[in-house]
C-alpha cells in the first residue's frame, strides 16, 4: 500500500457549489484520483450506504479505494476497501475484530501519542492533521505544523497522510516531513474544476 494514499478526496458534500457529490467525485476519479473517502457525518446508514454505493461504482470502474468514515456496517454492505477510524469511532482493536481482513483500517489522529496507539492497534495508515489552517478543521483545534508532522512520520511504521488545509503548493514541504500522501477537502470540492484541481495535485506528488 502506497501509491494508492497518495491523494485521497475526503468528502463534504456542502462544499461543492451545488454541484452533485457523486458526479464530482466521478470527474475527479476520471482526473487520476487515487481514492477518496466518504466522510457525510450528517446522513443517516440507509442514505450513507446509498451514496457509498453509487461512489462504490465508480471507483470500480477507476480501480479507485473506497474508504468509508466511521460507519464500519456501512463500509461492510456496500463492499468498500476500509473504514476510516475517528476519535469518536470504536478503537481499531474493535474494528478489527468485527471486519477481520476484510477491509483495511485507517486512522484520524492528531497527537504523536494517538498515532502510536493506533499503529499499536493494528491500523493501516494514518491520517494527521489539521497541518496548516482550515475553516473545516478549527474544530479539531490550532495547526499542527510540519514539525509535529514530522514527528509523527519519524515514530511510526505505517504511511501517514497529511489533511487539513493541503494545497498543490504545499504538497513538496509536507512530503519533505515525511508524509506519504495527502489527503484533501475544499481544495479540490470546491474548485472551479476539481478535475483540474485532482491533476494539479497529482502532478505535485509526482515531482521529484
Amino acid at each position: 500500500m502506497g501509491d494508492e494514499l497518495r491523494l485521497c478526496l475526503v468528502t463534504d458534500r456542502t462544499l461543492t457549489r451545488g454541484r452533485e457529490l457523486a458526479s464530482v467525485v466521478g470527474d475527479c476519479l476520471a482526473a487520476g484520483l487515487p481514492a477518496v473517502q466518504v466522510r457525510e457525518k450528517d446522513l443517516g446508514a440507509a442514505d450513507l450506504a446509498f451514496l457509498c454505493r453509487r461512489i462504490r461504482g465508480l471507483t470500480r470502474d477507476t480501480q479507485a479505494l473506497l474508504i468509508v468514515n466511521d460507519r464500519v456496517d456501512v463500509a461492510l454492505a456496500v463492499g468498500a476497501d476500509a473504514v476510516q477510524r475517528t476519535s469518536t469511532s470504536l478503537t481499531v482493536e474493535d474494528i478489527r475484530r468485527i471486519v477481520g481482513e476484510r477491509l483495511r483500517i485507517g486512522a484520524s489522529v492528531h497527537s504523536l501519542p494517538e498515532a502510536l496507539e493506533a499503529e499499536l492497534q493494528g491500523a493501516d495508515w494514518l491520517v494527521f492533521g489539521p497541518v496548516y489552517d482550515t475553516p473545516s478543521k478549527r474544530v479539531y483545534g490550532p495547526p499542527q505544523g510540519l514539525d509535529r508532522l514530522a514527528r509523527v512520520t519519524r515514530a511510526v511504521r505505517l504511511p501517514v497522510l497529511a489533511i487539513g488545509g493541503i494545497t498543490p503548493e504545499r504538497v513538496r514541504e509536507v512530503r519533505r516531513a515525511g508524509a506519504r500522501g495527502v489527503a484533501v477537502v475544499s481544495a479540490i470540492l470546491g474548485a472551479d474544476s476539481p478535475a483540474d484541481a485532482t491533476r494539479r495535485f497529482l502532478d505535485a506528488l509526482a515531482a521529484p
